[in-house]
Protein backbone atom coordinates (compact mmCIF):
# COMPACT_ATOMS: atom_id res chain seq x y z
CA UNK A 1 0.00 0.00 0.00
CA UNK A 2 1.47 3.63 -1.01
CA UNK A 3 1.32 6.36 1.28
CA UNK A 4 -1.04 8.61 0.73
CA UNK A 5 -3.73 11.27 1.82
CA UNK A 6 -5.87 8.80 3.56
CA UNK A 7 -3.70 8.09 6.42
CA UNK A 8 -2.69 12.22 6.82
CA UNK A 9 -6.21 13.05 6.86
CA UNK A 10 -7.38 11.29 9.34
CA UNK A 11 -4.32 11.93 11.09
CA UNK A 12 -5.10 15.61 11.81
CA UNK A 13 -8.77 15.29 11.38
CA UNK A 14 -8.32 13.74 14.65
CA UNK A 15 -6.43 16.47 15.94
CA UNK A 16 -8.52 19.25 14.39
CA UNK A 17 -11.89 18.16 16.12
CA UNK A 18 -10.44 18.63 19.22
CA UNK A 19 -13.36 20.82 21.85
CA UNK A 20 -11.49 24.18 22.40
CA UNK A 21 -12.17 26.89 24.18
CA UNK A 22 -13.37 30.17 22.50
CA UNK A 23 -11.42 33.36 22.75
CA UNK A 24 -13.19 36.82 21.59
CA UNK A 25 -10.98 38.65 18.78
CA UNK A 26 -11.67 41.54 15.84
CA UNK A 27 -12.02 40.97 11.99
CA UNK A 28 -11.90 43.02 8.90
CA UNK A 29 -14.85 41.58 6.68
CA UNK A 30 -16.40 42.84 3.66
CA UNK A 31 -19.71 44.57 4.87
CA UNK A 32 -21.35 43.33 1.43
CA UNK A 33 -21.21 39.87 2.74
CA UNK A 34 -22.01 40.51 6.45
CA UNK A 35 -24.47 42.03 5.83
CA UNK A 36 -26.00 39.22 3.37
CA UNK A 37 -24.63 36.59 5.69
CA UNK A 38 -26.54 38.52 8.53
CA UNK A 39 -29.90 38.54 6.37
CA UNK A 40 -29.47 34.77 5.42
CA UNK A 41 -28.76 34.02 9.65
CA UNK A 42 -25.62 32.84 9.12
CA UNK A 43 -23.85 32.29 12.49
CA UNK A 44 -20.38 34.42 11.69
CA UNK A 45 -18.17 33.33 14.44
CA UNK A 46 -19.14 29.56 13.50
CA UNK A 47 -18.60 29.95 10.04
CA UNK A 48 -15.54 32.07 10.53
CA UNK A 49 -14.15 29.44 12.78
CA UNK A 50 -15.05 26.09 10.71
CA UNK A 51 -13.45 28.24 7.69
CA UNK A 52 -10.40 28.67 9.51
CA UNK A 53 -10.19 25.62 10.80
CA UNK A 54 -10.34 24.22 7.59
CA UNK A 55 -7.58 26.21 6.26
CA UNK A 56 -5.05 25.95 9.34
CA UNK A 57 -5.89 21.78 8.29
CA UNK A 58 -5.46 22.18 4.62
CA UNK A 59 -2.14 23.98 5.56
CA UNK A 60 -0.49 21.57 7.93
CA UNK A 61 -1.20 18.75 5.30
CA UNK A 62 0.64 21.07 2.90
CA UNK A 63 3.47 21.26 5.14
CA UNK A 64 3.22 17.78 6.02
CA UNK A 65 3.54 15.94 2.50
CA UNK A 66 6.11 19.09 1.73
CA UNK A 67 8.39 17.81 4.92
CA UNK A 68 7.62 14.16 3.96
CA UNK A 69 8.09 14.33 0.29
CA UNK A 70 11.31 12.90 0.24
CA UNK A 71 10.42 9.99 2.17
CA UNK A 72 7.06 9.30 0.63
CA UNK A 73 8.95 9.20 -2.82
CA UNK A 74 11.19 6.83 -1.79
CA UNK A 75 8.55 4.59 0.09
CA UNK A 76 6.22 4.41 -2.50
CA UNK A 77 9.45 3.58 -5.31
CA UNK A 78 10.42 0.39 -3.05
CA UNK A 79 6.75 -1.15 -3.02
CA UNK A 80 6.05 -0.44 -6.40
CA UNK A 81 9.69 -2.34 -6.80
CA UNK A 82 9.24 -4.65 -4.08
CA UNK A 83 5.90 -4.83 -3.60
CA UNK A 84 4.09 -4.38 -0.13
CA UNK A 85 6.39 -5.56 2.52
CA UNK A 86 5.26 -8.45 4.12
CA UNK A 87 2.26 -9.38 1.60
CA UNK A 88 2.76 -12.91 1.68
CA UNK A 89 1.33 -12.89 5.34
CA UNK A 90 -1.66 -10.86 4.26
CA UNK A 91 -5.14 -12.50 4.56
CA UNK A 92 -6.98 -10.19 2.41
Amino acid sequence: MRIGDAQFTWRFEMRTHAVSSKKATNLSLSADVLAEAKSLGINISKACDECLRELVRRERARRWKEEYAEFIEVYNRIVEAEGVPLAEWRSF
